[in-house]
This record gives C-alpha cells, structure tokens and sequence, in this order.
C-alpha cells in the first residue's frame, strides 16, 4: 500500500509559480510510474503531468499541452518525492492538485489507470 502526501499549494498572482511536493511511503517508489492531475471547481479530474518508469534509472517526462512549457515534474528516488514546478501560472490553472501512483504497466494519462492518490493541495491563481 502507497501513501501519498501533497503539499506546497496555495494563492499567488498570476505569472507567479509554486512547487508542489508529494512525499510517498510504502513501495517501492522508483519504480511507480507518477502523475499529478487537478481538479478545478465543477470540472472532471484531469492529467496535467507524468514521470514513468522505463526500467533502471530512466524516467520520461510527459506533460498536458495545456502546462508543458510552464510546468516541469521531477522526482527524488532517494528522498521518495515527486515534485511540481509550476511557473507562469495563470487563473485557469487554478484546481485541487492530486499526485498519483500507477504500480504497472506503462505510462498512462488516463486517472482511471493510477492506483493510489494522495488528498490534493489547492492552488488558487489570482488575475
């Protein structure tokens, strides 16, 4: 069982940035393929980043058309922490914030494909 903890969210203006962190425990980390998604008030949830596992130390880093440019997602293997850079931010950015572990497989945007999620952290872009 994987445990997932966000954090970093909060209010900034817009063309500001934040980073998120998720700290996971249990598993093994390294090889989860990792996700954050994000929420906006009355919308469905939706993939806005991911970091998958190829095998050894390769990862690949795939981002939403919507973010790629402005956001970057990392990953700490030794510290068991995904990350979230997010700069430029924009009013429509603003959402609940979900980090995501799929345990197989391949990469996947689809939420329905991910196993464990953490709470979320709100992010709330002010224009």
């Amino acid at each position: 069982q994987v445990q997932l903890l966000e954090s970093g969210g909060g209010l900034v203006q817009t063309g500001g940035s934040l980073r998120l962190s998720c700290a996971a425990s249990g598993g093994t980390f390294s090889r989860y393929h990792m996700g954050w998604f994000r929420q906006a008030p009355g919308k469905e949830r939706v993939y806005v980043a991911g970091i998958a596992w190829l095998g050894g130390s390769i990862y690949y880093q795939h981002y939403a058309d919507s973010v790629r440019g402005r956001f970057t997602i990392s990953r700490d293997n030794a510290k068991n922490t995904l990350y979230l850079q997010m700069n430029y931010l924009k009013p429509e950015d603003t959402a609940v914030y979900y980090c995501a572990a799929k345990s197989s497989g391949s990469h996947s945007s689809s939420v329905r494909d991910y196993d464990y999620w953490g709470q979320g952290t709100p992010v709330t872009v002010s224009s």
